[in-house]
């Protein structure tokens, strides 16, 4: 497989030295946590596929509205004059870890009981197809690009690195501190028994060799690579990416299906509501006996305010309809109950993810939430 690297343009600063200088640092590690810098995507002609522009990427259905840093200071400013998060009226649940089912479940092979255990945010190990497969890692203390400030962990990872079972495959959905976590990197790097494949979205191939990681692949949107028997194919989301002030849209994102000989898994990354989703279902019919996804991993924290995240955060009630979109058996609602990244109190979505299930008349289990360090078995993919 060969992908095209596009030169990279950096965004034109919107505001003085002078201003960014004011603003809080605290403001500022939020503000790269969640990529909203203060600049905008540049975008022209050359484009090699419908998301590849001549300075970076683009989605499919809807064209990027970057927030500026006066929206951005709106945002913060009303969150700040409401109290907004509020505390949580429960702690996020949590669980201690099924550590012998995991571990007697990595050593299965083919026997393997498809699994999935939540380890806090996004990060997920999936267990399938013979394979320990790590979404979006992150076991650091904060979501920042510093370890003494930035959103902070509201408890441990229900999986500690050393619990870990030897990882085959690491899948990275873009490159926002809350999903792209060095630390994380580089300690599943040195795991015993050498390094996982890494696979990536365009362009961040060569971040990830720059810290020093090995066996990265990197995939544009419906680019495959196949571990085994298994098959990961890259598919588009709508959100976007930025490490920094100066990078916005210059590396892809996207979701993930990951398809073993008897299990399907989705992963969505982080994204906004779009056709991707039906389209996704369409385009890999044949790839799934059974004419969807038998699990898919779905965001339901991070939407609110709504004007602000709309377009690159789903709420619980858009997460039910991609669940449908692509004929899931079952869902896992993800990135919630960990950082204070939103809005909405941590222990918000899985209230509004119960009342957009019951509003479509779908079974409690058919699109659920687990306690940090829970696991999931799925010894029978039919529902």
């Amino acid at each position: 497989m060969e992908t095209r690297s596009l030169p990279s343009t950096p965004c034109r600063r919107r505001t003085s030295a002078r201003v960014e200088r004011r603003i809080p640092l605290s403001v500022s590690l939020l503000a790269l946590t969640l990529g909203l810098g203060a600049c905008a995507a540049v975008e022209g002609p050359g484009a090699e596929a419908p998301h590849h522009r001549s300075g970076g990427f683009g989605n499919n259905h809807v064209e990027f509205a970057s927030k500026d840093l006066t929206e951005f200071l709106r945002w913060r400013w009303n969150a700040v004059r409401q109290g907004l998060p509020r505390p949580p009226q429960q702690a996020t649940p949590t669980v201690a870890p099924d550590l012998e089912f995991i571990a007697r479940n990595a050593r299965a092979g083919e026997a393997m009981v498809p699994s999935a255990t939540w380890i806090g945010h996004a990060s997920t190990l999936v267990q399938a197809g013979g394979l320990n497969i790590l979404l979006d890692p992150i076991f650091s203390e904060r979501a920042s690009p510093v370890s003494i400030v930035g959103p902070k962990r509201a408890q441990p990872p229900g999986l500690a690195l050393n619990q870990l079972p030897r990882v085959d495959l690491v899948l990275i959905s873009h490159n926002h501190y809350d999903h792209l976590d060095e630390p994380s990197l580089l300690a599943l790097q040195r795991q015993a028994g050498g390094p996982p494949q890494f696979v990536v979205p365009l362009r961040l191939k060569a971040w990830l060799e720059s810290i020093g990681l090995t066996r990265v692949v990197e995939l544009d949107w419906w680019r495959s690579h196949r571990v085994g028997s298994t098959e990961v194919v890259l598919t588009p989301v709508q959100h976007w990416s930025a490490r920094g002030l100066t990078d916005r849209m210059a590396t892809l994102w996207g979701g993930y299906a990951v398809i073993t000989p008897r299990f399907s898994v989705y992963y969505a990354g982080d994204t906004g509501y779009s056709k991707d989703f039906a389209e996704t279902r369409a385009r890999l019919a044949r790839k799934l006996p059974r004419g969807g996804f038998d699990l898919a991993v779905l965001p339901v924290g991070g939407y609110e305010p709504r004007w602000f995240m709309a377009t690159q955060h789903i709420n619980p009630a858009e997460a039910v309809q991609i669940h449908l979109d692509l004929g899931a058996r079952r869902s896992m609602g993800v990135h919630w109950g960990t950082f204070e990244l939103t809005d909405e109190p941590l222990d918000q979505p899985p209230r509004d993810l119960a009342a957009a299930r019951q509003a479509r008349g779908l079974a409690d289990d058919a699109f659920f939430v687990l306690a940090i360090g829970e696991t999931r078995r799925f010894d029978d993919p039919r529902p």
